[in-house]
């Protein structure tokens, strides 16, 4: 079964990003805790592309902004619906979101849902790699 990704962009103003930092690593946590297999939020650093749509002009940017592009990975849409409907219910988030001045304009934040349709990690090639050279340095060693 394929996994299912929840994926985000916003502009942000860059004296903010540092109070949105706060808020989204609470947010990982809730996520985290209720089931969801990775949560990742990033801020733009390499953004001034010639050849392609930038992110900035993407999520709309004005002066002194930048963008965050954030993902969160579950199992499937299924456990995704699941976990999201644990989250809005989790006091922590209903604190978060109640009556605070978020750093961003929620009106400008693009949303939505994947299905994973091809997913690589170095992980596996690593530990492999790892394992091998482990077991010639045991035979090395007899």
């Amino acid at each position: 079964m394929p996994q299912y990704v929840d994926g985000f962009v916003l502009p942000i103003q860059t004296s903010k990003v540092a109070a949105y930092r706060k808020i989204a690593t609470a947010a990982s946590r809730v996520w985290m805790d209720h089931g969801a297999l990775a949560y990742v939020e990033a801020v733009g650093e390499d953004l001034d592309q010639k050849q392609m749509v930038a992110f900035p002009k993407l999520a709309g940017a004005k002066k002194g902004e930048t963008v965050i592009f954030a993902w969160v990975v579950y199992k499937s849409r299924a456990h995704r619906d699941r976990v999201n409907a644990a989250i809005m219910k989790d006091r922590r988030i209903l604190e978060m979101m109640s009556g605070k001045a978020m750093p961003f304009d929620c009106t400008r934040m693009a949303y939505g849902g994947f299905e994973v349709l091809v997913q690589a990690a170095a992980r596996a090639k690593a530990k492999a790699r790892s394992k091998a050279a482990g077991s010639s340095k045991s035979k090395a060693g007899k």
